[in-house]
């Protein structure tokens, strides 16, 4: 990872936040406010360090994660850099002190301002058998905070499900940031 540019981080978290769609450089460009052509070069540097995969349709170029330890260990470090550099970083504080989460995402109005957000949306992601603790960990957190967390459950099993299904609450909560649990989360879906 020699490097590394914020418009690479972004080119990946942008195939890897949403599986629901596919992107060509193209789009990406649009979605990262660059040209067509400076999108092109990133994937071209990214699919020959093996990070994503082309495929060739109707004469365009789609992307994906590569399926290899290299492309998840960038997809790993990039969640990071992004939970790293957030405005929310006292929430996302919070949020990891939860109990019984195996992965939690931030989402929602909380990202966009913080001020005027009433409540902070996060997808928690855990074990059946962890969910009566984590249950009780938000309710502790909720007595005491400014702000109470909104929570969205799902196992591992509901989120794969729900992003087959093109479910919008767990699309649109996979976009936000990922507060713990990127590990997990990369291996399971890459």
């Amino acid at each position: 990872m020699k490097d590394i540019t914020k418009n690479e981080l972004s080119f990946v978290l942008v195939v890897f936040k949403t599986p629901e769609k596919r992107y060509n450089a193209n789009s990406i460009s649009k979605i990262l406010g660059i040209t067509p052509m400076g999108a092109l070069k990133i994937a071209r540097k990214l699919e020959k360090e093996e990070i994503i995969k082309g495929n060739e349709e109707e004469r365009k170029r789609y992307y994906e994660i590569a399926k290899n330890d290299y492309a998840k260990d960038f997809v790993r470090f990039a969640l990071k850099q992004e939970r790293e550099q957030s405005e929310v970083r006292g929430w996302v504080l919070d949020i990891k002190k939860l109990e019984g989460a195996k992965i939690a995402i931030m989402f929602g109005s909380i990202l966009t301002n913080q001020r005027t957000a009433m409540d902070i949306d996060v997808l928690l992601i855990t074990e059946q058998k962890d969910f009566k603790k984590l249950e009780d960990s938000i309710e502790k957190k909720n007595r005491i905070s400014s702000k109470k967390i909104h929570p969205v459950f799902q196992t591992i099993q509901d989120l794969k499900s729900n992003i087959k299904k093109t479910d919008r609450v767990v699309l649109n909560a996979l976009k936000g940031i990922v507060v713990l649990g990127e590990d997990y989360l990369v291996e399971e879906l890459v």
